[in-house]
């Protein structure tokens, strides 16, 4: 039965030319990498929509674990580098294993990263306590032995926020960073985590304080007003809304709450293909949050304001 199932994918025309791409890209990674290219690198520079969440887990698991023998080391950290691109600068010293990061976002899922590369890093946005981070190390020439472990579980302390000692042999080794060469897939180097065409980015968290006593429901239903208008300009994209740490899936709870006070502030991020318009946004909202929010409660209910 399992068998059967894994093969419907196959019984549609749709899904076989699916399957066929995705083998014909798969290929072409593994060519890339016999150069000793490194997975995250590879990923990073291939623009493919197709190309993420459970196939990118399937490519880590079948390439890194069942090819390669990377080790990997799964953890959930209590607290997080205040700026995880930062560690870039160390990672690209240790020049005795490879390493990947996977970071299992709560948003966009499943990212993918040398973490030796600082736009690679950058491309996760702010970490979150308790989200699953997994790092992979090893060797393309050997399977992983107990530097390698010993790199996971560095790599995974100083993501912690923690400052390990680190042993003389990790800066000993021909694993520096490269650029890879795809041959069998396209490719197309990302600058940021936004660029046009490339996968989904998230830009950073952006504050907005609150400048009245409370953010009542004149506030929230200002702010439904600017982000409906935004996502009515730009539908391919997205507002995510978070206070003290969580997303806000349903604005109403900031005010039902009753504690977003004077002082306080709401953060949002925009996450999609081709962000723009995020300056202008950020300032709708902060008019929002203050007393000038009756500006976006003109016209009737459920017209959409033309902000953008």
């Amino acid at each position: 039965m399992e068998h059967n199932v894994n093969l419907e994918v196959l019984s549609t025309r749709e899904g076989f030319n699916s399957a066929v791409r995705h083998i014909k890209k798969t290929l072409g990674i593994i060519e890339a990498l016999e150069g000793n290219a490194n997975l995250g690198d590879v990923l990073f520079e291939l623009e493919d929509r197709e190309f993420t969440g459970d196939r990118i887990g399937l490519l880590l698991r079948m390439i890194l674990i069942d090819k390669l023998k990377y080790t990997a080391l799964s953890f959930n950290p209590a607290s997080v580098a205040a700026e995880p691109a930062a560690l870039a600068e160390e990672f690209e010293k240790w020049k005795a294993v490879d390493l990947v990061a996977v970071y299992h976002h709560p948003d966009r899922g499943l990212l993918a990263a040398n973490p030796k590369v600082p736009e690679e890093l950058a491309a996760f946005g702010v970490l979150r306590k308790r989200e699953l981070l997994v790092i992979y190390a090893g060797r393309a020439d050997a399977p992983a032995d107990g530097i390698c472990q010993k790199a996971a579980e560095i790599a995974a302390a100083l993501f912690s926020g923690g400052k390990p000692r680190i042993p003389r042999e990790l800066y000993a080794g021909n694993y520096g960073v490269k650029k890879p060469g795809m041959k069998g897939a396209e490719k197309s180097r990302r600058v940021t985590p936004a660029a046009s065409g490339g996968p989904a980015g998230m830009t950073p968290l952006y504050s907005v304080v609150v400048q009245n006593e409370l953010f009542h429901n004149g506030n929230v239903e200002a702010w439904k007003r600017i982000i409906a208008a935004y996502t009515a300009r730009y539908p391919e994209l997205q507002v995510h809304i978070y206070y003290e740490g969580e997303r806000i899936l349903d604005i109403n709870a900031l005010f039902k709450w009753g504690k977003v006070k004077h002082g306080r502030a709401i953060q949002f991020s925009v996450l999609g293909r081709e962000i723009r318009d995020t300056a202008k946004l950020r300032r709708y909202l902060i008019q929002g949050a203050g007393h000038q929010f009756e500006a976006f409660l003109q016209g009737p209910p459920g017209r959409v304001m033309k902000l953008f």
